[in-house]
């Protein structure tokens, strides 16, 4: 079996509406970078769940994403550092759907008094077939066929020919 190199992607950033669409495709970029494309929606739905209640409810917006794959596990981590909003404050719904959708989750404080709420799920890459050069396309003379060059007395005929037909 083929072992993977452990991946890891680290982002800071201060939540606002507009910035969790560009926050998505960054962490999209990241997945397929990994091979992990099949798991970019799970994993983009989730966070978006994260960072829309972060964008709503929290005084302070910064906020750090992290991810981690081992290459059986893919687990994803938002952390935030408003004391404001508790895990048992969020909507019931948020937390419903990161359970839902993966196959663990947890919360634990951080000792600024902010929490980091993870969710993880078993993501394998796929497998790829191995890429092969393509075999490289003629050049224009090649797939044209110019010809040689034409001896001199060839050369001469084939002006005869041409002024007769002409004629």
């Amino acid at each position: 079996m083929k072992t993977a190199a452990p991946c890891y992607y680290h982002l800071e950033v201060d939540v606002t509406p507009d910035r969790i669409d560009q926050i998505r495709r960054i962490l999209t970029a990241h997945l397929r970078y990994w091979n992990l494309e099949a798991h970019a929606e799970t994993v983009c739905h989730c966070t978006d769940v994260l960072l829309h209640t972060i964008a709503r409810h929290a005084v302070d917006k910064n906020t750090t994403l992290e991810m981690w794959w081992n290459g059986q596990h893919l687990i994803t981590a938002v952390q935030d550092s408003d004391r404001d909003i508790r895990p048992h404050y969020a909507p019931s719904g948020c937390l419903a759907q990161i359970a839902a959708l993966s196959d663990g989750w947890g919360c634990c404080a951080t000792a600024g008094g902010g929490k980091i709420i993870w969710f993880s799920r078993r993501a394998r890459a796929a497998e790829r077939a191995p890429l092969r050069a393509p075999a490289p396309t003629p050049g224009i003379s090649t797939a044209l066929g110019v010809p040689r060059a034409l001896p001199v007395p060839a050369l001469a005929q084939s002006e005869e020919v041409a002024a007769s037909v002409h004629a």
